[in-house]
């Protein structure tokens, strides 16, 4: 037997089984899956129920899960029981992978002109609810610098107003991914005031934000237009990715009430 292959299995047979899983609970899945391809039994172990449960919950804090069945949240036929946490887990990240591409694309076809309506923005949103993204999920699948910044943007927003993440953890996940620099144009209207009697012209209001300011609350007016939307005296709101000259639109709105 090789000198090194002798002193690992030494190293295994003195160690105690409670200490090993100890130290493979505190990895990530990636480091998980390397360690379980150094022995047998670092195999056995890493594969372990207790293991990927404990990722599982992890990493999708929002799914309800029982020790017996998985809850109507999770899609059909997905039974960590019958397949094993670690097929669960599996099954689970390609479903994320599949549907946060769906809303890539969404957002994607939505935009216009270098724009998107904050309608479509919003629901784009309440797809990464419906399917109960993870944070890791947005950090891997929406925080690509190559995407639309829109995208991340999305991911951003959800990360805020749904995960209700810690705003550091947040601030730390757009510099790794080194997006924080990264802006976007908010354009809103608003109905004109009532003044002695007469209707004022529509107010336009533009502001430039990073991810950075929206993330670290620097801008919570912008934010808050974004999360409420076109409602009560907001008649529009539009997210450009590029220098917005002014609209037709606007223009007309304006020359209305003049």
């Amino acid at each position: 037997m090789p000198k090194m292959k002798h002193q690992q299995c030494i190293i295994q047979s003195s160690l105690p089984d409670d200490v090993a899983l100890k130290i493979a609970s505190l990895l990530e899945e990636t480091e998980v899956c390397a360690l379980e391809c150094c022995s047998r039994f670092w195999r056995k172990l890493c594969g372990s129920d207790c293991i990927w449960e404990s990722l599982t919950r992890q990493r999708w804090p929002l799914l309800s899960l029982s020790n017996s069945q998985s809850s109507s949240t999770i899609s059909q036929n997905s039974d960590p029981t019958s397949e094993g946490w670690r097929g669960f887990y599996m099954k689970r990240h390609g479903e994320m992978e599949n549907g946060a591409s769906n809303v890539v694309s969404y957002v994607e076809q939505c935009t216009r002109s270098d724009s998107l309506e904050v309608g479509d923005y919003l629901q784009a949103i309440d797809e990464l609810s419906t399917m109960k993204l993870g944070f890791k999920d947005v950090k891997m699948f929406m925080f690509n610098p190559k995407l639309n910044v829109l995208v991340n943007l999305v991911g951003l927003h959800y990360c805020i107003s749904r995960l209700k993440f810690p705003r550091e953890d947040i601030m730390e996940a757009l510099q790794s991914c080194k997006i924080s620099d990264r802006q976007v144009c908010v354009r809103w209207w608003k109905l004109g005031r009532w003044f002695y009697g007469f209707r004022m012209r529509d107010e336009s209001h533009s502001r430039w934000v990073s991810l950075t300011d929206l993330a670290m609350a620097k801008e919570e007016e912008v934010l808050g237009v974004l999360h409420r939307g076109a409602i009560h005296e907001v008649l529009r709101v539009q997210i450009y990715f590029a220098n917005p000259s002014c609209s037709l639109w606007s223009h007309q709105s304006n020359q209305g009430r003049s």
